[in-house]
């Protein structure tokens, strides 16, 4: 195998639900900067520093052992003590730490010197506690009042933060320790008395509070721990996804960080069996309740674990908006973008209580519900969501479509509320083809895919629930936005679909990646398809590390911008689903294996939310982009969703039948599912090369439920033209 760089951030980052740890590589927060210990977005451990007798210590490696837990080794600097001199490199300082609610920190520290050592261990702990938004934008702004308190007999600092009716507090406690501890100046100090090979001990409890709840430390340290509760928590979620086996190492590391990844990012949903989880949308900055993110990471884990989608369809529909409130951008159906717990969101000094800018998480809703009952055959869900599914298709007729053209198009109405309400909801990225903004209200083109879809999904929904006539009316205003939508966003010239409408309803023929997502949805017809895959596929957008968000010819291209040439996993995933469903499985291949191979290059095999969109020249690797999460849920899905697409794998539990369309390309001659469920039924299926084809052995399960069917019996089925 050729040397491969390691590319990553140099940080360790571990969290537990709600609860997040940002540390330099030494396990360090350095003041002032962005890293932090995070609880329910805000940071309650602004700056963390440890010292003996005053001097650093030296790092030797660090690093996360699993999402909640950390371990990092460090050595000692010369320094002086009142019986001499302490050389280089004789005392070793472990670190681990635990999240579980609270944090738990083991503290060890070993004499390798030939002689008796005493000082003073030093911890500088300081809390600020920012709004993560505070953070995130770089303003420090101190709102409220700080107390500290220390208490000798109990071995506690407290420290609590009070605005109003907001508070938040931090308790450091001394557990089980080798001395007892003193607070002076702004440090807690341990006096540590260590013969040669002799070993100190203590354990730090930070407990957390919101209000008068109060989230408690792990008791166990790290040795005497063995199978924590988190960790069994962790056996038990590998045994309940699909699992995968090929020979293809590179691949098989892929899947089964990206399992990990799911795991980390899981948020419970409290009144559950605790199996049911909203997938958070990453790490460090979005550990909350997202609409559009958790909707798509739910439809890229349908098959692994289609629980998400369950849970995403609970929560989003329990915050699906009543009323219209211009502040927040919410209209009555709509689905919410992002919900905060944070003071701004407590104070309403941001709209995130929910905040709903976002124009394609309702029709994802509806499209997230139809792939659940097809994934688990539980008709139940669409019972249930019923009356939100229909509040949804309300909006998206009175509110999604502004002008009654057929179209959807956003803008927002709040004075603090987003330029941009689609995935890419960065300022600067819808763009003419000169590179000025484009005037709004914008009619993006994947908005009009998903809505498509998601008429189509739900006729067939309606008619499951014997509703003809519903059914009826939506493939009707299905067949209408196809043909319309085809006539004005298409450009014969350019053989590509527009990225948008404008304000006044002109064509903006900036080159992007958003008409993949149209054939996802399925709204192109099949004899332009080919042309729109091959315009992705040329190198101005085809970087070799995975498509583009914006063609290098552009003159606003910047391949280290957010979303102005960079490359985003999820994305990619997304349009290879589209040319698998449109008969490009060879395409389908070529975005698997960028992805694939670019995931080989970060930490861990760990894609991140996105990297630049620099040409791969054959000696060269992905770069990281600045600030991206990692993990983060849509990019771990990637995988799973280009799984899909070179398997075309597609479930229809109601009809007790299991599709497929295998075309594995050369690289990944041979996969193995274990635990594929088909509603209550579970499949263990292998899939592997013969010459060019793709053949599949059902190893256990009833072979009668998988059947294959092509790219064009699918299209016929969904109702595309």
């Amino acid at each position: 195998m050729p040397f491969k760089v390691q590319v990553g951030p140099p940080q360790i980052a571990i969290h537990q639900a709600m609860t997040v740890l940002v540390t330099e590589s030494d396990g360090q927060i350095d003041w002032p900067g962005d890293k932090g210990l995070y609880f329910f977005d805000t940071r309650v451990i602004s700056a963390w520093s440890v010292y003996a007798n005053g001097t650093p210590w030296d790092l030797l490696n660090g690093g996360a052992v699993s999402f909640d837990a950390a371990r990092i080794f460090l050595t000692n600097q010369p320094f002086l003590t009142e019986d001499g001199a302490i050389p280089a490199q004789t005392l070793a300082f472990e670190i681990s730490r635990a999240l579980d609610q609270g944090m738990h920190e083991d503290l060890d520290i070993t004499n390798h010197g030939q002689k008796p050592v005493r000082f003073n261990l030093e911890i500088a702990i300081r809390s600020d506690f920012a709004d993560v938004f505070d953070v995130k934008a770089k303003r420090d702004i101190r709102r409220g009042h700080i107390h500290s308190d220390w208490t000798e007999t109990r071995q506690t600092l407290r420290t609590t933060y009070h605005n109003a009716d907001f508070s938040r507090s931090v308790a450091v406690s001394v557990g089980k320790s080798d001395s007892r501890a003193v607070l002076a100046n702004g440090r807690l100090s341990f006096e540590v008395k260590l013969p040669p090979r002799g070993r100190w001990h203590c354990c730090l409890m930070y407990e957390f509070a919101d209000g008068d709840k109060r989230f408690h430390a792990p008791k166990d340290c790290a040795a005497d721990s063995g199978l924590s509760s988190q960790a069994k928590a962790h056996r038990d979620w590998r045994e309940t996804v699909l699992k995968l086996r090929t020979s293809n190492e590179e691949f098989y590391r892929f899947y089964h960080q990206a399992i990990d990844d799911m795991a980390a990012l899981r948020l419970p949903i409290g009144g559950t069996d605790h199996m049911v989880f909203l997938p958070a949308a990453g790490l460090p900055w979005f550990m909350a309740p997202f609409g559009r993110d958790s909707l798509i990471v739910s439809l890229q884990n349908i098959l692994v674990y289609p629980e998400f989608a369950r849970g995403s369809l609970e929560v989003l529909a329990g915050w699906q908006a009543k009323q219209r409130d211009d502040f927040r951008d919410a209209e009555p159906g709509k689905i919410m973008h992002e919900l905060r717990y944070g003071e701004l969101a407590h104070f309403k000094l941001i709209p995130h209580t929910p905040y709903y800018g976002t124009a394609d998480a309702t029709p994802l809703f509806l499209v997230t519900l139809h792939a659940a009952w097809r994934a688990t055959g539980d008709m139940s869900l669409l019972e249930r969501y019923l009356p939100n599914a229909l509040a949804a298709l309300d909006w998206i007729d009175n509110y999604g479509d502004r002008d009654g053209d057929l179209f959807q198009e956003y803008q927002t109405r709040s004075p603090v509320g987003y330029e941009n309400m689609a995935w890419k909801d960065a300022g600067d990225s819808m763009i003419y083809a000169d590179g000025s903004p484009v005037r709004g209200p914008k009619a993006l083109c994947e908005l009009q895919g998903y809505v498509y879809d998601a008429w189509v999904r739900m006729a067939e929904v309606f008619d499951a629930l014997k509703q003809p006539d519903r059914a009826a009316a939506l493939r009707e205003k299905a067949a209408a936005l196809f043909t319309k939508f085809n006539q004005a966003f298409w450009d014969e010239d350019a053989g590509f679909y527009a990225y948008m409408l404008d304000g006044e309803k002109q064509r903006v023929m900036t080159v992007a990646s958003n008409p993949g997502h149209l054939l996802w949805s399925g709204i192109v017809p099949p004899d332009r398809a080919a042309r729109v895959v091959r315009r992705l596929m040329q190198p101005d957008m085809n970087s070799g590390w995975g498509i583009r968000t914006l063609s290098s010819l552009h003159p606003a291209f910047n391949p280290y911008s957010y979303q102005n040439g960079s490359v985003w996993p999820h994305d990619n995933s997304l349009i290879a689903l589209g040319f698998k469903r449109y008969g490009f499985s060879i395409e389908a291949g070529h975005i698997a294996r960028d992805i694939s191979e670019a995931a080989s290059y970060f930490l861990l095999n760990q894609l991140p939310e996105l990297y630049a969109g620099v040409q791969r020249d054959g000696a060269n690797f992905p770069v990281q982009y600045l600030g991206a999460n990692v993990p983060q849920a849509w990019a771990a899905g990637s995988c799973f969703a280009l799984l899909q697409a070179m398997l075309g794998i597609q479930p229809d539990a109601p009809a007790n039948t299991l599709y497929v369309d295998p075309d594995l390309p050369p690289w990944l001659p041979d996969v193995t599912l274990t635990d594929l469920r088909l509603g209550k039924k579970h499949l263990d299926i292998r899939f592997h090369r013969d010459g060019d084809k793709t053949r599949w052995d059902v190893l256990r399960g009833d072979a009668k439920l998988v059947k294959y069917r092509g790219a064009v019996e699918a299209r016929e089925t969904l109702g595309v033209a």
